[in-house]
């Protein structure tokens, strides 16, 4: 096991606090080809005061055979978390708590509550998150067959709990690999078994001649037959003598005649330690330096994430950064104004106060960067941006002058718009010109400006605006008022154009609801349209192709909210013809 015994766990980025796992089983047991490997550990966590005591402990003692419950030593009564290691008073924690189990509900193990609620943790299934830091995995439970086999954690959580309590972890652990040859091996070890000790590390080789199937070769045993003379088997109620009474031996060995294998096996017993980190930033609330650097002035020069604080001024960044906040669970973008909304990448944080530039560059007050958690931060940073196009008018007049912009979003509007509709059409016509979908939140969601940050973007942007537009109008219902003429078929826009004419006329309907023609159009643009037709498209949507990208998804969505709007009108209106 050279590999196996190089590794220490103290360098690993996951640390197992209890396993009992099958590593690889091939083959049948006692059989060639077979092999196997198994891999157990156990451990608690030990005051640093305690360290010279813990090290008298091994795999016998914390390993698997080591229970969890509560009970009464000498009249004082022990929690199940406490192991105090054989009148050594270690007042030592398991983190990995091993509750039994029976014949019909496997055992099973439990992460140590003050662990999972120091570290603000959630559990879903067998994971346990840190919704703090975007929902990282911090531990982990595996299983095999429905069994626990691997209780592990994060080890840079691990070190940051154990330095905040003056712990270490002390783990006991042990690897078996087996196989079974049918020709002598080049292993040449000079005894079975061969061992070999370095410090706490202890590893046994052994080899062993054994017949097809397992028995060590030559094994034999002995089989005794005890039969009784005075039962009655006849009787309804029978009954059994004293044991000495009547009785029948015949007796007889058997010896094992099986082919004959060579088993091969290597043992490894480590005892080792987990260091605390030498800081505590989540537990012990210890500040760090923050990694995370930020461009703050024409000249290019980089502070500190920590020091944004003092400077006064702004920050730009690309407009991309948005849609990778936005991705994140627990995210959530909100608008003010036109130009202006909050951003948050995680529910356990707030929203960030930004604006819209005129060159379509995103500007933050930079103190409010400084206020973001680490994880965000390097984030943030990595779509910094040097000054370029001031900093957004709104932004300033909000930030500055203390006077926000009178103007809305057409995010903000578009739901809105979409259940004004329903609700006109609903109490004129008795249906909704809207039919429900299945994924209209998640697609609401979606729909922003900063998805469109090129041209792939700006298409997909179109396409779900026609999922949420076109492809949801109820042409069916529309179609019970307008009909189209015999051997005509209309689509869904068409349908709503035609409705739309029974109070505004043909020509006004075509121009209401155009916007929403080139939308649909657009959708297609992915399927490599001749480049005048996506012209011809962007100009129906009332899109300027020479605009940022990021403008051109505002215009987009500028031009769907009015369109609809203006329908919304004309269905209010009365009908200027009869259907």
């Amino acid at each position: 096991m050279p590999e196996i015994r190089r590794r220490r766990l103290d360098k690993a980025v996951w640390v197992p606090l209890r396993a009992s796992q099958t590593l690889q089983t091939v083959g049948k047991r006692g059989f060639v080809g077979f092999r196997e490997e198994f891999f157990g550990a156990g451990s608690v966590a030990v005051p640093l005061d305690k360290r010279a005591s813990a090290e008298t402990l091994g795999w016998c003692d914390i390993g698997l055979r080591q229970g969890h419950a509560g009970g009464v030593d000498e009249g004082r009564y022990v929690p199940a978390d406490v192991y105090d290691g054989w009148n050594l008073q270690l007042s030592a924690i398991a983190l990995a708590l091993a509750q039994d189990g029976n014949s019909e509900d496997p055992p099973e193990w439990h992460l140590h509550q003050d662990f999972v609620i120091t570290l603000r943790l959630k559990r879903e299934g067998d994971v346990w998150l840190a919704p703090d830091e975007d929902y990282i995995e911090v531990a982990r439970l595996k299983r095999e067959q429905g069994v626990p086999a691997l209780l592990e954690v994060r080890a840079e959580h691990l070190k940051d709990y154990l330095c905040a309590r003056s712990m270490a972890l002390y783990v006991s652990s042990y690897r078996l690999r087996e196989e079974v040859v049918d020709q002598p091996s080049s292993i040449d070890w000079p005894t079975s078994p061969y061992e070999q000790i370095s410090g706490a590390d202890r590893w046994e080789g052994r080899k062993a001649e054994i017949h097809e199937g397992g028995e060590f070769l030559g094994a034999s045993w002995a089989v005794m037959h005890i039969t009784r003379e005075n039962i009655d088997f006849a009787e309804d109620v029978p009954k059994i003598g004293p044991f000495d009474e009547n009785l029948t031996t015949r007796s007889w060995t058997t010896k094992e005649r099986g082919k004959k294998l060579l088993r091969i096996q290597g043992e490894f017993w480590r005892n080792e330690w987990i260091e605390p980190s030498t800081s505590s930033p989540r537990v012990r609330r210890d500040k760090l330096p923050s990694s995370s650097f930020f461009v703050v002035d024409v000249a290019g020069n980089r502070v500190n994430a920590d020091k944004l604080e003092g400077t006064g001024g702004w920050l730009w960044f690309r407009p991309d950064l948005i849609v990778q906040l936005a991705r994140h669970r627990g995210a959530s973008l909100r608008w003010y104004t036109r130009d202006t909304g909050g951003i948050r990448c995680s529910a356990a944080t707030s929203h960030v106060h930004f604006g819209l530039n005129r060159v379509g560059l995103v500007n933050v007050f930079a103190k409010d960067i400084g206020y973001e958690p680490a994880w965000a931060q390097a984030i943030w940073a990595g779509f910094n941006v040097g000054p370029d196009g001031g900093v957004s008018e709104e932004l300033l007049a909000a930030q500055a002058g203390g006077e926000p912009a009178d103007t809305v979003a057409p995010e903000e509007y578009l739901p809105k718009v979409l259940v004004a509709l329903n609700e006109v059409s609903g109490r004129k016509f008795g249906f909704e010109l809207f039919r429900k979908h299945d994924r209209l939140q998640a697609l609401l969601k979606e729909m922003h400006r900063f998805r469109s940050t090129d041209q792939p973007g700006l298409f997909a942007l179109a396409k779900d605006l026609a999922r949420l537009t076109a492809d949801s109008i109820d042409a069916a219902a529309i179609q019970t008022i307008v009909k189209p003429a015999k051997g005509e078929k209309w689509g869904s826009l068409r349908s709503l154009q035609e409705l739309v004419a029974l109070m505004e006329g043909s020509t006004r309907a075509r121009s209401l609801v155009g916007p929403l023609f080139g939308i649909y159009e657009l959708r297609l643009a992915d399927a490599h349209l001749p480049s005048s037709d996506i012209e011809a498209s962007l100009a129906l949507a009332k899109v300027n192709p020479k605009a940022p990208f990021v403008f051109q998804g505002f215009q987009l969505l500028c031009s769907c909210v009015s369109s609809l709007q203006s329908v919304g009108r004309a269905l209010s209106r009365p009908m200027s013809k009869v259907p």
